[in-house]
């Protein structure tokens, strides 16, 4: 069998706080480094060599997947002023194509007549076309003009999340201005379509800076309307539904401010809605003379309140009282005739309508929520950009029921479907079961997992199975469709995911119970529903694997680390393993704004010796790990590519006497940023190698 690829030691000595670590591979740090991409160029070799045999079932679940996607498809028409507005994909093109129809031209939402385009098509942007020549392309934000004649988007060409920014005329095609660089990737017009507002990023990565520029002139010329100081704040900016209003929002972790400023007056100085005060967050929602804010400034589960536009103290905020404490509000969207509030309960999604009231005091009178019939269905709202809308555009799916837009009738509370998600050859949701189980925590805690198999897979402890984590930042797994896992429930497996602390998915303190001083939880939480999956006959105690990305790897490195045992295959893609060695540094990507998230290792003894607890890379042992494949990418700007490179060299050199110790894969995507490759079918390819090793593996 080939030797895996074996990289230079240069060990640096690290102390902090009476600690000393010795960091045999330090050196990847540096990514111009010559060695670094040898020894990735090796991996990637390696890995191709390791997984050569596996090249018919990939092609197999490729073939598998493609035959189950309409290749030439089209999103949901959304009307939008005097068009209607939507994004298409043609069979063996790469991206999609964004294109528009004059609502005159058609009778109702455009649609596709087999292969052809919808009539009378105007072109916005073509994707494809843009990516002519690059290995990697996305579009970091693409704004139409107040006016509908001009298009400005941001393009990224190498996967770092940096967008040069163009503009065009629609129609026309011409480019008329592509003066503005690596931009931060958020971005607003004026009304009257003169000026763009934009975003840059500082050496950190960080957004920290709002710029004003006239299209057609010189980026030299370009004004700086927001400078953000405190590194602990990033910034975006866009603009209010109907176009009048461009919003600058600050942010740290747990700390929110916005400015506002009249699109009609782009040369004017931006007001604050409410000063910054640590710890409350808030975030707003301009339409006509209101301002809907969902804050947190009483509940720690967020509220609604209502504020003139003029607002510029949270004192003027009055509370609508819609929702109740144990409701974790998570936003709002405001419509001339009803708000839409989206909110979590009980481990799960809702959308709340309140329809409005001029008699009440609060101008807000009666609300129900919107009912899909599906337990464990995620619920969303969709695109909605008129705010004189009747209906509401909502998008739901669940691990059975492909994704479906519909259209809501806030006064008839009628369902229209717009959309589902059609998978060729057929797909009968009840040929497939899903579940919510709950694992017990450690302390106690109830942990809800949500499962799914087909109804001929028998739970008595044969299936393999495959757990997905997460568990950062608040960010919740919801459940979601996938045509991809339909390969593996039809080979007989159980899917499932661990909704563990430091995510949102039982309210804002299963967040807070999963970050700084009690991330253990996130880990603990993650072993309690392997062992209830194992221990149940669900699946078999020797055969299940784990994944889980970004953050979500380091969980993955965290229980490779501490409960090997329970897993046979562990997958970490683009895993944050060396997650102290990142966060005692300061000049890199997202350190001073991930010290509300991890805690401050450098001046806290304890947020340091937690860290150094758990992180991935520190606590490699000479143990008998789970087979493990690591994927990452070069151009990764979140996570370097430097941290899953040195977790695979520690995990190679610990491991290299364990008796019968299994496989280390490691890949790089050369031409990729955080999110994998960019074209569909390499994204796809990519995919159905990750499930190929997957099976075999595991």
């Amino acid at each position: 069998m080939q030797q895996p690829p074996t990289p230079r030691r240069a060990a640096v000595v690290r102390e902090h706080h009476g600690d000393r670590f010795e960091d045999a591979f330090a050196w990847m740090a540096d990514r111009d480094d010559p060695g670094l991409l040898e020894y990735l160029t090796a991996e990637n070799a390696y890995a191709a060599a390791m997984t050569a045999h596996l090249a018919p079932v990939a092609d197999t679940i490729y073939e598998e997947f493609r035959s189950r996607v309409h290749e030439t498809d089209l999103s949901v028409p959304v009307r939008h002023d005097r068009w209607w507005y939507y994004s298409r994909t043609v069979e063996g093109e790469q991206y999609p194509v964004d294109g528009r129809v004059l609502v005159g031209a058609v009778p109702e939402r455009p649609a596709l007549d087999g292969d052809a385009v919808p009539t009378g098509e105007e072109l916005l942007l073509d994707h494809n076309a843009e990516a002519h020549g690059h290995d990697f392309f996305a579009v970091g934000a693409s704004e139409v003009s107040p006016a509908g004649d001009l298009i400005a988007y941001g393009a990224d060409v190498t996967g770092d999340e940096r967008y040069d920014l163009r503009v065009r005329r629609i129609g026309a095609g011409e480019v008329l201005d592509d003066a503005v660089r690596q931009t931060g990737g958020s971005l607003a017009w004026s009304l009257d379509g003169r000026h763009l507002f934009y975003t840059r990023v500082d050496d950190a990565w960080r957004p920290h800076q709002v710029w004003r520029h006239e299209v057609g002139s010189p980026a030299e010329a370009d004004v700086l309307v927001h400078d953000e100081p405190d590194e602990r704040f990033f910034v975006g900016v866009s603009a209010s539904r109907d176009d009048r209003v461009i919003v600058i929002g600050i942010g740290s972790k747990t700390t929110n401010e916005y400015l506002l400023l009249d699109a009609a007056d782009p040369l004017g100085t931006p007001r604050v809605v409410a000063a910054r005060r640590q710890g409350v967050e808030y975030d707003v929602e301009p339409v006509g003379d209101q301002l809907l804010i969902v804050h947190n400034e009483r509940r720690t589960n967020f509220e609604v309140a209502v504020a003139p536009l003029t607002c510029t103290s949270h004192e003027e905020w009055r509370p609508l009282e819609v929702t109740t404490d144990d409701e974790y509000v998570t936003g709002v969207d405001a419509f001339d005739g009803f708000i839409a509030v989206s909110l979590r309960r009980q481990g799960g999604t809702a959308v709340r309508i309140v329809l409005r009231d001029p008699a009440s005091e609060t101008g807000f009178g009666g609300s129900h929520d919107v009912e899909v019939g599906e337990a464990l269905a995620t619920i969303r709202v969709g695109a909605n950009p008129e705010t004189s809308t009747t209906t509401l555009q909502l998008v739901w799916e669940s691990l059975v029921t492909p994704r479906t837009v519909i259209d809501y009738d806030v006064m008839a509370r009628s369902v229209t479907v717009l959309k589902q998600q059609e998978v060729r050859g057929g797909h009968d949701p009840a040929d497939y079961v899903q579940a919510r189980e709950w694992a017990t925590a450690p302390d106690g805690t109830q942990v809800p997992i949500s499962v799914v198999h087909h109804r001929d897979t028998p739970l008595d402890g044969t299936a393999p199975g495959l757990l997905h984590g997460y568990g950062a930042y608040g960010i919740p797994s919801d459940p979601w469709f996938s045509v991809l896992r339909l390969s593996l429930l039809q080979r007989g497996w159980v899917f499932a995911i661990a909704h563990v602390r430091g995510g949102s998915e039982m309210g804002r303190t299963w967040y807070d119970d999963g970050k700084l001083g009690r991330k253990r939880n996130t880990f603990t939480d993650f072993v309690a529903c392997a062992d209830l999956l194992r221990g149940s006959g669900i699946v078999h105690p020797d055969h299940l694997a784990a994944e889980g990305g970004s953050a979500g790897g380091l969980l993955m490195g965290a229980v490779a680390n501490e409960a090997a045992d329970r897993f046979s295959f562990i997958h970490a893609s683009v895993p944050f393993v060396d997650a102290l060695t990142t966060v005692l540094d300061p000049s890199l990507p997202l350190t001073v704004i991930e010290w509300e998230e991890w805690g401050n290792p450098l001046e806290d003894p304890d947020a340091y010796a937690l860290m150094r607890s758990y992180s991935p890379y520190e606590n490699v042992r000479p143990q008998r790990y789970p087979a493990l494949l690591v994927t990452t990418s070069l151009n990764d700007t979140r996570v370097y590519v430097t941290e899953p490179a040195k977790w695979v060299a520690a995990l190679r050199e610990a491991t290299a006497d364990v008796a019968a110790a299994r496989p280390v894969i490691f890949r790089t995507e050369m031409a990729a940023g955080h999110g994998g490759q960019s074209g569909r079918y390499d994204t796809w390819r990519q995919w159905a190698w990750e499930t190929a090793v997957l099976l075999d593996l595991t």
